[in-house]
């Protein structure tokens, strides 16, 4: 419940939720997202971060937003280059199980 004088919005307000992430309200007023599942293993080494931070709802969003792209950029990639690479074993004899 909020008095209205919190500058910081409700971890729990239906306008502050983001998809398939957690949010965080830090003590100190930061926000926090934590995503609900983990990343691909693919993305995740490639660099993608299931947990980030921002000052405010509008940066948090945008980074969340950031992390999933790059991790479906990175699987979509990851994708095609398996899908070169069985034609090339296949025309080098090699077998594939």
């Amino acid at each position: 419940m909020t008095d209205g004088s919190s500058t910081h919005p409700e971890p729990t307000s239906p306008t502050t939720t983001i998809p398939g992430w957690r949010l965080i309200l830090s003590d100190a007023g930061r926000l926090w997202a934590s995503r609900e599942r983990p990343f691909s293993e693919v993305a995740t080494h490639a660099g993608a971060e299931r947990t980030v931070d921002a000052d405010d709802l509008e940066a948090l969003r945008a980074e969340t937003d950031r992390q999933e792209t790059f991790a479906r950029e990175v699987e979509e990639a990851a994708h095609e280059q398996v899908a070169r690479e069985i034609p090339e074993r296949e025309q080098a004899g090699q077998v594939i199980s």
